[in-house]
Parts: C-alpha cells; structure tokens; sequence
C-alpha cells in the first residue's frame, strides 16, 4: 500500500490538517510568555517548554496538566485561573485561518468534494473548532485529543478511514509535517505535504479534483 501517495487516481475524499494548514501558526506566544510572568527574552525558552509538552496535550491530557509541564520546565508553576487564562490564549492564537486556505475549502465544497479533517489538537481547541464557520466544510472532524493517539500513529489512519467509510486509495491528505504525510502513504493514502494553498490547488486539479485552470 505504500505506493498510493505516488498514483493518479480520482480521490474521492480531501484530507486536511489544521496547524499552519487551514490556520497561521499561533501568535500566542508572546501573550503566553507574559502571563507566565517572564519578560520578552524569556520567549524562546517558553515557545521550547511549550512545543516540548505539545505531544502529551494533543493526545488527550487535560489543561491543566498540560500548562503545569509547561511551566515546570521553566521553574515555575501555574494555578487553575492562570491555566485557564493561557488556555484561552492558546485557542485564540491557533484560530486565525489562512485566507487562501479557506477560498480552496470554498472551491471544494462548491464542487462536491466531500472533505474531513484530521488535526493533532488538545480537546480544548477542539471544542472552540467544532463551532466555527470553517469548520462547515468538514463532512467529518476528527482530533487526536478525542482519541487518545495522534498523527503519525498507525491506528489513527484507520480511525479516520472508518469515520469516513473510504478505503485508503481513495483519499488526498494533506499535512504540513513530513513524517505525517509519510505515514499517510504507507496507509494507504495518497498524501502531500503542504506547501501553501496555490500548490495544493495544483495537485487537486492535476487529480482531476478541481478544474484544470482554462476549465474555471
């Protein structure tokens, strides 16, 4: 099965993955850095605590737990008013969607392809997704939070295909992250790694998904 993120088949489904994919990467930061207390030479050490504890957070632990790691491998700690605090920064700085990114979701929806996505999230942002307008286009929505795995894991690929009712050859994933996007493949998918939505217009018209540029 390793092949089909190679072949020219018609998928039938679009895949996408929401980080620096649908949104702009999070401009929460340097809000975060402050609520911590630390001043702004601080922050490459917080955004290190942060993305250090991202894994445990996206496969299903809670606020709190995630944002006292965080803060103990900066020598400090945090309560349940400051956890919720940075948790509310966190949602905001990861919602900001890329304009492109939403007019090819437009352009899918508008022509039939049904769509689903499969995003590495803490339940928290997954939750605030759920109700946004974007979020509208997705026949299915699947976070790794709710299932206690995350991308690149073997079973998650399953879960999806059974959410979706698709076999592997008849999906297009896209992932900004390359070791994603190679265990996608070896699923089954066909899957590209995300270079900005100009590129994967391309790829979807190159699969007949879209019309060819002198068809619009």
């Amino acid at each position: 099965m390793g092949t089909s993120g190679t072949g020219s088949e018609r998928p039938c489904w679009v895949v996408f993955d929401y980080g620096e994919v649908i949104s702009k990467p999070t401009s929460a930061l340097p809000r975060i850095t402050a609520e911590l207390g630390m001043d702004g030479a601080a922050l490459h050490s917080v955004s290190a605590a942060y993305f250090a504890e991202r894994e445990a957070y996206d496969r299903g632990c809670d606020d709190h737990e995630y944002w006292s790691a965080v803060a103990a491998r900066l020598g400090t700690s945090v309560d349940e008013r400051l956890s919720r605090e940075l948790t509310r920064l966190d949602v905001a700085g990861w919602s900001e969607t890329d304009p492109g990114t939403l007019l090819l979701l437009r352009e899918l929806t508008a022509s039939g392809t049904p769509l689903a996505l499969l995003s590495n999230a803490p339940g928290s942002f997954a939750r605030e997704a759920e109700r946004t307008r974007w979020a509208e286009h997705f026949h299915q929505v699947v976070f790794s939070a709710d299932l206690g795995m995350a991308k690149p894991d073997e079973e998650i690929w399953r879960v999806l295909l059974e959410r979706i009712d698709a076999s592997p050859e008849r999906c297009l994933f896209f992932d900004d992250r390359e070791p994603n996007v190679a265990a996608a493949r070896a699923a089954g998918l066909h899957a590209r790694r995300w270079q900005g939505p100009e590129h994967a217009r391309e790829v979807l018209r190159s699969r007949g998904v879209l019309p060819a540029a002198n068809d619009d």
